[in-house]
């Protein structure tokens, strides 16, 4: 899953695809360099960011949507927590909802996800962009989250939601310390992929990489965020969501040469 940030504040691109001509370049380059799904987003979700109205977000995805879906049948994912953004870019051709609030942002979201019969990615976060990090607190975070997706997970399905159309995200880096919460969910990913729901596994660029490599900013921590997206392949997650999308596919190639290239037991 490549990321496409048609935002002025995200922490890794900093605007560079605010405007559309720039959008819709990267998401050609991402495609082209073997891209399965894009994950667009018009409202930033790093910590301390503002809100982004929902006519803001469908002005900024809606045309982006329409001119990737005019000559590409790349899978569209689109990064939002508003049910109104989601009909308006399914209806644009998108085909799956990413909500960083796991349809709980509105009454109507599961509602709403259920009406369109997409794909649903419910992500696990510990209180809201603005404030996610202020001391975020956990005594077991790795069984905690688990239980917090399988509860998501059921309560979509009660709602009209199709099994086959539910994906978990861990939510690495939202409402989590750096290294005390992110390392064990990722050590524990096989546990989340167990529940049976497919995995996406969104670590790319992200502070604890950084923290573990001498603070180095997220244009920097390209071998962390390959490391991260190998652990999540062989814990068995379904997709990663990365920047780099060129270096990340060839890295996975790799290593599924050499998995399946095991000597077998006699």
């Amino acid at each position: 899953m490549g990321i496409v940030n048609a935002t002025p504040d995200s922490f890794s691109d900093g605007g560079r695809f605010l405007a559309p001509a720039a959008a819709l370049d990267h998401a050609r380059r991402l495609i082209a360099e073997g891209a399965d799904i894009l994950d667009l987003g018009a409202e930033s979700t790093r910590p301390g960011a503002d809100p982004v109205p929902a006519e803001v977000e469908i002005e900024r995805l809606v045309p982006l949507v329409a001119a990737i879906r005019a000559e590409s049948d790349v899978a569209i994912s689109v990064d939002t927590m508003k049910p109104q953004v989601a009909r308006a870019t399914m209806a644009a051709g998108a085909t799956i909802w990413n909500d960083v609030t796991a349809l709980n942002h509105a009454p109507e979201s599961q509602a709403v996800a259920a009406e369109l019969g997409c794909d649903v990615v419910l992500m696990h976060m510990q209180g809201e962009p603005r404030t996610m990090q202020h001391e975020p607190r956990y005594d077991d975070v790795l069984g905690e989250v688990t239980a917090f997706l399988e509860a998501r997970a059921e309560a979509a399905m009660g709602a009209g939601v199709s099994r086959d159309r539910i994906w978990l995200d861990p939510g690495i880096g939202f409402g989590k310390h750096m290294l005390e919460h992110n390392l064990p969910l990722l050590a524990g990913l096989d546990r989340i992929a167990a529940l049976g729901f497919p995995v996406l596994l969104g670590a790319s660029r992200k502070r604890f990489i950084g923290a573990l490599s001498g603070d180095a900013p997220p244009d920097r921590r390209l071998g962390g965020s390959i490391a991260a997206a190998l652990a999540g392949a062989e814990a068995g997650v379904a997709a990663v969501r990365v920047h780099d999308v060129a270096e990340t596919v060839q890295a996975l190639a790799v290593w599924a040469a050499i998995r399946g290239a095991r000597p077998t037991a006699p």
